[in-house]
């Protein structure tokens, strides 16, 4: 007896379990997309293009590594490592396949107003260099790097719990115009960033509201100290490169291996530095020492977080926009498909888990993600493969690269921004199409470029509702269709008189709170001038038939007649199939207008309805249950409504 309970416990746990199981793999391959692409990876076909890219790629990674760290006020070494471990995880969690991610403008820029309000510049002087450090970088570099990890792992958890809230499906307020103004304008803010390299000049640090303005402010105010030297060498850095990029961009089809202008340049700016010793005859500034490795992990400090929450979200919310507007354009070009809650794991995973090695907040960025499409990227893999390469340069050639001049890593960043400033031309578009998303546009780049990139996203989300709220109830919800356009034919003999009987009402939006009262005014506005021009016409002719037959009986006009001629009914069909959504107050609507026609004497069917709206109206109000209301499709309801017209027919003719 103990034996077969047990047997029977056995087997009851086991059907308990088995699913959960089976739920937990499947979990596993959502959440972990690296576990479906990398068991049918293709060696043969995808290996080789894979490699080409990840080489192409390696060098945009370390190059925008150096400048983003820069622009985040942290040493440079930080920015190889932004560059490899964010790329690792994402191509893990990931569903964007030709994504490159790293270290990206638009969050470097936050993330450095907290690194320069906590550890100001002034503060440089108090620290020394140690040998006993971690890379024996100074407590002052250390200090920095420590804030912008803290913005990293803070506004990683941000986006890892907009993950558990499912806040992935919002993103359509995220609308074309409002990210590709906020985009433009962090990249002129970027662009202002690297003016005093590309100068050769000292600015102070400002930000702030309007500090976009007291840059260049500043700028015309001592134009004299700019270094002619460095401004040479800006100027030969972006023709070369603008030109370099043009020719490979045309002649891609016909040469298999684009020209890497980005390494070119590096190699022969900093050959020619170290060749003429530039930083101490003419006073260039150069990237200076680089050191060799990667320190142990480290947290970040958690008791600064409630300091940098601002930058926080500003990182989270800025960095996923772009990224997914990045994910989605490549989802669409390559034909696969992404989940938006997937990416806010993915980002979320790489800035929290970078944050405990050294790294500032990272994002997609258009510029690599241009790499990975002109090249032929096929897979995550080209990214791995392009981390094997900045593993190398942090353990191997980083050193080599003291002698970069900062202008020619302004001038690679400026160029590599070409992507983002040539957004401009989208004006043209909204000019043409919606005068009100050009609207958005550029009230939300004035809002970026006057304030920060999270403030301007921000205002624009806020200007989109706004309008939609303006918008939506004044739009048109409904159509009338013509019965001569409709695929079926009823066969009868009163074709004509069907034609003026029935009127079907087409449903093209989602009905909800916004719209439903312009809804039901706009049907019975049909209606009610459907009555008139009815009484008008029936009134005349069949009233008078009426009033000859009554007057050969009884001499006058019977009123059971007369009030038969002006309650002539008619059919209204409402088309529910453009319906795809409803809430509470759209289903009371409906409701209001089935009893509004029938005290009106107006016969009403719903076609295409589904079963959620068919259980809604039922259970709101008390519909007829005498007749049939729903149907399956428009000529269902037509030849329901036909065949009570001929039931009316026969009843009158039966009468008389």
């Amino acid at each position: 007896m103990t034996g077969a309970k047990r047997k029977k416990k056995n087997v009851l746990w086991s059907k308990v379990h088995s699913p959960q199981c089976e739920d937990i793999k499947q979990w596993c391959r959502r959440r972990l997309p690296i576990l479906e692409w990398a068991p049918r990876y293709n060696l043969k076909e995808n290996l080789l293009p894979d490699t080409v890219s990840g080489i192409m790629l390696a060098v945009q990674q370390v190059t925008q590594g150096l400048a983003f760290a820069i622009l985040s006020s942290v040493h440079p070494v930080f920015g190889l490592y932004g560059s490899l471990f964010p790329a690792v995880i994402y191509a893990i969690f990931g569903m964007g396949q030709h994504v490159a991610t790293g270290t990206f403008a638009l969050t470097s820029l936050i993330s450095a107003n907290a690194v320069e309000r906590l550890v100001p510049q002034s503060n440089r002087n108090l620290t020394t260099q140690s040998n006993s450090s971690v890379l024996g970088l100074s407590d002052f570099e250390l200090q920095r790097i420590s804030v912008a990890a803290a913005v990293s792992f803070l506004g990683g958890i941000i986006q890892v719990t907009m993950f558990v809230l499912q806040l992935g499906s919002a993103t359509f307020l995220l609308t074309e115009p409002v990210i590709s103004a906020m985009t433009t304008g962090a990249a002129t803010h970027v662009v202002t960033s690297q003016v005093k390299y590309l100068l050769g000049m000292k600015i102070p640090y400002i930000s702030g509201p309007l500090g976009f303005f007291y840059i260049y402010a500043y700028v015309f105010e001592n134009i004299k100290s700019v270094r002619l030297e460095a401004l040479l060498f800006s100027l030969l850095s972006i023709v070369v490169l603008v030109l370099v990029k043009e020719l490979n961009e045309q002649f891609k089809r016909k040469i298999k291996v684009v020209l890497p202008v980005d390494l070119v340049l590096i190699i022969a700016a900093s050959f020619a530095c170290y060749c003429t010793n530039m930083e101490n005859t003419y006073g260039l500034e150069v990237v200076g020492h680089i050191p060799r490795g990667i320190p142990p992990p480290r947290a970040p400090p958690m008791n600064i977080l409630s300091a940098v929450i601002t930058e926080a979200f500003g990182v989270a919310l800025v960095g996923y926009a772009a990224s997914l507007a990045l994910a989605q354009g490549s989802a669409k070009k390559f034909k696969y498909s992404i989940d938006d809650n997937q990416e806010f794991l993915a980002h979320g995973l790489s800035n929290v888990i970078s944050s405990f090695l050294f790294c500032i907040p990272s994002a997609a960025a258009m510029g690599r993600t241009a790499v990975l499409y002109s090249t032929g990227a096929k897979t995550q893999v080209a990214c791995l493969i392009s981390c094997i390469f900045v593993l190398i340069v942090i353990y191997a050639i980083g050193p080599l690269l003291y002698w970069l001049p900062m202008c020619v890593l302004a001038s690679i960043i400026v160029v590599g921004l070409k992507g983002m400033l040539i957004q401009f031309r989208d004006l043209k578009k909204y000019w043409n199409v919606d005068k009100i998303d050009w609207g958005i546009w550029v009230s939300t780049y004035v809002f970026t470029i006057c304030f920060a990139a999270n403030v301007g996203l921000l205002f624009g989300v806020v200007c989109t509702i706004a309008i939609v709220i303006g918008r939506f109830p004044r739009s048109m919800t409904l159509s009338i269709k013509n019965m001569k356009e409709m695929e079926f034919k009823v066969k009868t003999e009163i074709d004509e008189e069907m034609l003026q009987q029935v009127k079907i009402i087409s449903v093209n939006n989602p009905l909800v709170f916004l719209n439903a009262k312009k809804f039901r005014t706009d049907v019975m506005n049909i209606i009610q001038k459907e009555n008139v021009n009815s009484q008008a016409l029936d009134d005349i002719s069949k009233c008078e038939q009426n009033t000859l037959l009554n007057s050969l009986s009884n001499g006058n006009c019977n009123e059971e007649a007369s009030q038969r001629c002006t309650s002539e009914k008619y059919s209204l069909i409402l088309d529910c199939s453009g319906l795809t959504f409803f809430d509470s107050s759209s289903v009371s609507m409906l409701v209001e207008i089935y009893m509004d026609c029938k005290s009106r004497s107006v016969d009403v069917s719903l076609a295409n309805c589904t079963a959620s709206l068919i259980k809604a109206m039922k259970y709101y109000g008390n519909l007829d249950s005498e007749k049939p209301i729903f149907f399956e499709s428009v000529s269902a309801a037509i030849s329901n409504s036909y065949s009570n017209k001929n039931l009316n027919k026969l009843c009158d003719h039966s009468e008389l």
